[in-house]
């Protein structure tokens, strides 16, 4: 479990953060949602640790990441799997070596075990004889597979996902969320998405947080985010006339 006490983040005299409280569970898929410039990309960054936030406290599983030894964050970082918004594989990498990169960089694994882990991870996200391919030989919605995989290949605790679906067609980006969800289920992982997609929060939203003007707005699951009477929120959901129809739907029956 990740647990958030009291977050607050300021840039000079710019406050972004403003005393965020939550925690994302094991097991379970929890979304970040809010409009641009409601402070997602910073909370994000903030949980992973590229940078140091202002006030509050950040604990991974009962131990607060402020009071870590300089060892102890590197085997915290060893334990998380990153998928960032644009893929960010290695060009000059082929398929194998970008999945590979993680286990060069936390193992002493040798050059076949870590071939046999980066095989099994590709199968498992449905990528069959790709491993010498470059990544832009890879459409879209493979390379967000293979950064996946990379994500995954060295069994982490916690895996966060930037914008997964960012780019993607609506079929592919399913495919992409009903993956990660699964993975999510059956390694156990610790699972933290930042999105905007209000399909994703439809698909898969076990836990949603809701960021406004860098504050917490609302808290709850895709179960009870079309009952709330939050108004930031509703402003946000049903931005569309397609999900106030569902929303219709959903409380007629």
């Amino acid at each position: 479990m990740i647990e958030v006490e009291n977050l607050h983040k300021s840039f000079g005299d710019a406050k972004v953060l403003k005393g965020i409280s939550t925690s994302f569970e094991q097991g379970k898929t929890n979304l970040i949602i809010g409009q641009s410039g409601s402070g997602k990309t910073v909370f994000l960054k903030c949980l992973l640790g590229l940078i140091e936030y202002t006030q509050g406290s950040i604990t991974y599983d009962q131990e607060k990441f402020d009071g870590l030894t300089d060892a102890k964050k590197r085997m915290l970082r060893s334990k998380i799997g990153m998928v960032f918004q644009g893929s960010a594989l290695f060009d000059s990498m082929t398929i194998l070596e970008n999945v590979m990169f993680p286990l060069r960089m936390f193992t002493n694994q040798s050059e076949t075990e870590m071939q046999d882990r980066a095989d099994i991870v590709l199968k498992r996200v449905n990528l069959l004889d790709v491993h010498s391919k470059m990544p832009s030989e890879a459409s879209g919605g493979m390379q967000k597979r293979v950064a996946i995989a990379r994500a995954i290949v060295n069994n982490p605790k916690y895996l966060f996902c930037d914008e997964p679906n960012s780019g993607l067609d609506p079929k592919t980006a399913i495919v992409i969320d009903n993956l990660i969800h699964e993975i999510t289920k059956e390694y156990g992982i610790v699972t933290v998405i930042n999105s905007h997609d209000m399909n994703s929060v439809m698909e898969i939203g076990e836990k949603i947080i809701f960021l406004k003007d860098g504050e917490k707005a609302w808290e709850g699951s895709k179960e009870t985010i079309f009952r709330t009477d939050n108004e930031a929120v509703s402003s946000f959901v049903y931005s569309s006339n397609l999900f106030k129809k569902v929303r219709e739907m959903y409380l007629k029956g």
